[in-house]
């Protein structure tokens, strides 16, 4: 490309950090340079992209201000530096090869959903890529899932073994094309190829039914007879069937042993999604964007869907296709007459998704009837994202219940740079890592539960591939106080680094705070299941106030006996019993009519007894305890199948509207729930339905949150609040807590781009790392 140079006098050369590699950056530097006639190279390196350019000093201007306001849609701009340079009478503007040699700083790009050109090609009869389930170009497909290093280049990806034939090739060399280095460009001619195998392992030997091409329509035949598919994805392997089928559904829920857990489903569009959802355009942006997250939204009354899609649970988790295997997949059964598939992750319960084939084949042959799978290798497994809309300050924004596939691992900005490259190891429940250095955080994707083998080796490997990939060698590891955390563990065993501890609550607050780029000092509702607290008791519910390098425990919920310590998290009928021996005096509680007949006299007789001071019964203030006691006692739950199970149950049955209150007063410091417990026995004696309790429940529980923190913050002369905390994924109690506060005058920061829950534990500990280390290690 010929640039006019007749006049040029100036040069300019530039870097451009942020997300830019992977997302059709180089050719739109290309282009603008062409536009603006001026000449120069642009190349990628370890760090991001640099540009030297010459021309005319107006048009020099104005490229660098357009860098940033035109990037193509995948490429996130965080910074534009330029300096002069001397002329050099170039003549033609050039992208040249990639610069290697310095340590990686360049942002990994998120996989990204197909985007309309390409779909357009995949349902064109006449496109030599119809019905190829690999189409992408350098605004969309696989990024994070496949990038073996940076620079992002085909060489460094799991495309490497791919040779490209001569048109996907002069696609891959022309700047003006937009699969310019699009690094997995391919065609049926040289790309992977789909094949659909029945019998798992067995059929792994070659057992293929039908030509590549015709593998995707084959699976979808076999989903509309009732077929439960392993299907091969971005990040990992899913297990799908059609979502309207009774025995379809309860054939899988039994095979993949998960017993009440909600099961994601796919549809193939937003208009597919309204018809099983309530569906507002909040849940239609969510649904829409790049990241093509899970969103929940309330269902429909008479959503086509089978019972056990989602029992016990008032929202349908949707999502759109993301690849073109999943756009063919769904657009074959909506032909057939299905409209939604189940697409929940593919793994046993509580293991980590499959996502190599092999693997996967060993483990899914028992659950799946026939394999839906690829050759291109997926390098790092990554579950789907799961977000839901809520209303916070007057507008309605997403909040994240599992930040994974989509946004991982696109940096997050820490307030204070961490003056040393750290490893933060975040919790042990929907554990994440963070690597930091600098003012750059990058947290990882959602592993899981570190107490299973699999999720702790899936933990160290994601570690070792962010620090590859990153090039970062941590000198400070940051891990929990709880002695008995495997991802505490794993910091203890690391040899030649500082080893730096953080309170669980303290990084619930500062990850809030520092996803906002502020350093506090704020109040903060901090409500969870459990985290060791500082007194070495089993905290949970809160009051904190603390900036990013440090807090004071200004209140919390009244504490009460842990009945069987780990057991009560599985029956929360423990909890309840606890909660009555708490507020009924010196005579022993009686089974409340709810759980008469699921929960043995005997048993709870002795649970009463612990309760009042046995050896197994730790204190705890934990919210999301109190909120299993409320759930017991209104029979939504006596036993659980996952962790939360029984909080998620008691918000989904209250009553929409209801605006009563049950009293929790809050006296020197401490949140007493008794009078709340009390009003709950007694309605319910009453005959005043399950709903309503809840509701009125929640709206207590909130109440006094927002009145602590109000009468808090007015004493330390605070400004601003902060809710944090697993707790605070139900909406209800979010939405109602943050209005108190703005109520009161406060500001209220609630988690954006992280999780509440313990997902956000390790972004929080980098902070406070970052904060407290500015001297050095200590």
């Amino acid at each position: 490309m010929s640039a006019a140079t007749d006049r040029a006098s100036v040069r300019a050369r530039a870097r451009v950090d942020g997300t830019v590699q992977g997302v059709g950056f180089r050719p739109f530097v290309y282009r603008l340079a062409g536009e603006l006639a001026l000449a120069g190279w642009v190349r990628n390196d370890e760090r991001g992209v640099e540009v030297e350019i010459e021309g005319e000093e107006q048009a020099i201007e104005a490229f660098l201000a357009r860098l940033a306001t035109e990037a193509p849609p995948l490429a996130r701009v965080e910074r534009v530096r330029a300096e002069r340079r001397p002329a050099q009478g170039a003549q033609s503007f050039l992208i040249v090869p990639s610069a290697r040699g310095g340590a990686a700083d360049a942002p990994v790009t998120p996989d990204a959903a197909t985007c309309d050109d390409c779909l357009a090609e995949l349902f064109d009869p006449a496109d030599r890529r119809f019905r190829y389930p690999f189409v992408n170009c350098t605004n969309c497909g696989p990024r994070f899932t496949i990038v073996r290093g940076v620079p992002y280049d085909r060489p460094q990806t799991s495309m490497a073994g791919f040779l490209m034939c001569a048109r996907c090739a002069a696609e891959y060399e022309d700047p003006a094309d937009r699969r310019f280095h699009a690094q997995p460009n391919a065609c049926p001619a040289c790309g992977p190829r789909a094949r659909l195998l029945l019998g798992g392992v067995e059929a792994a030997r070659g057992d293929a039914v039908g030509e590549p091409a015709d593998a995707v329509a084959a699976a979808a035949r076999l989903l509309v007879e009732g077929a439960v598919l392993a299907v091969k994805g971005l990040g990992g392997y899913h297990l799908a069937c059609r979502a309207d089928d009774d025995g379809a559904v309860d054939a899988l829920r039994a095979r993949k042993r998960r017993e009440d857990r909600p099961f994601a489903l796919m549809v193939a569009s937003t208009a597919a999604a309204r018809a099983l959802a309530f569906v507002a355009e909040q849940e239609a942006a969510l649904l829409e964007g790049p990241a093509r997250p899970i969103v929940l939204a309330p269902r429909r009354p008479q959503a086509p869907v089978a019972r056990g899609v989602a029992p016990g649970a008032r929202e349908l988790g949707l999502m759109l296709p993301y690849t073109p295997l999943h756009h063919l997949l769904l657009a074959d059964v909506q032909a057939l007459g299905v409209g939604a598939l189940v697409m929940t992750s593919g793994n046993v319960s509580d293991e980590p998704i499959a996502y190599e084939d092999e693997d996967a084949l060993a483990r899914l042959d028992p659950i799946a009837d026939a394999f839906l799978l690829h050759d291109r290798p997926i390098h790092m497994r990554t579950d789907d994202s799961v977000l839901r809309a809520v209303r916070v300050g007057g507008r309605r924004r997403a909040l994240a219940l599992r930040r994974s596939r989509g946004h991982v691992p696109a940096s997050i900005p820490l307030p204070l740079a961490a003056p040393h490259p750290l490893l933060a190891c975040g919790a042990e429940l929907k554990s994440t890592f963070c690597l930091a250095r600098g003012e750059r955080a990058w947290v990882s994707h959602h592993i899981g539960d570190l107490r299973n083998w699999e999720t702790l080796r899936s933990f160290r490997e994601g570690i070792a591939h962010f620090e590859e990939l990153f090039a970062l060698v941590p000198e400070l590891l940051v891990h929990d106080l709880h002695p008995d955390y495997l991802s505490t563990a794993h910091a203890m065993e690391r040899e030649g680094v500082e080893l730096f501890g953080v309170q669980h609550h303290h990084a619930h607050l500062a990850a809030v705070l520092a996803e906002h780029g502020e350093t506090g000092p704020v109040v903060a509702a901090v409500y969870d299941g459990a985290g060791y607290g500082s007194d070495g008791t089993v905290w949970g519910g809160e009051i904190l106030v603390g900036d990013l390098a440090g807090f004071r425990r200004a209140g919390h919920l009244r504490p009460v006996a842990l009945p069987g310590a780990d057991r009560a998290v599985r029956e929360p009928w423990r909890m309840a019993c606890a909660w009555l021996a708490e507020s009924s005096g010196d005579s022993p509680p009686e089974i409340p009519p709810a759980l008469a007949g699921r929960v043995d006299a005997k048993r709870w007789a002795a649970v009463a007894a612990i309760a009042r001071g046995g050896l197994a019964a730790p204190l705890t203030t934990s919210a999301g305890r109190l909120c299993d006691a409320v759930a017991a006692l209104c029979g939504v739950r006596a036993s659980v199948s996952y962790e939360g199970q029984a909080a998620i149950e008691l918000e989904a049955i209250a009553a929409p509207g209801e605006r009563g209150a049950y009293a929790i007063t809050y006296s020197d410091g401490q949140l007493d729930p008794r009078p709340a417990i009390a009003e709950v026995i007694a309605e319910l004696d009453a005959g005043v339905p399950a709903a309503i309790i809840s509701a009125r429940f929640h709206n207590g529980l909130a109440d006094a949150t927002a009145s602590a923190c109000a009468a808090v913050a007015r004493a330390a002369g605070l400004s601003a609040a902060a809710l944090a905390g697993g707790v605070f994924q139900n909406r209800l109690l979010l939405e109602r807590v943050a209005a108190g506060l703005d109520a009161a005058g406060l500001r209220v920061l609630t988690p954006e781009l992280l999780p509440p829950n313990d997902g956000a534990i390790s972004y929080g500990q980098a902070a406070i790392a970052a904060a407290r280390t500015l001297d050095g290690p200590r």
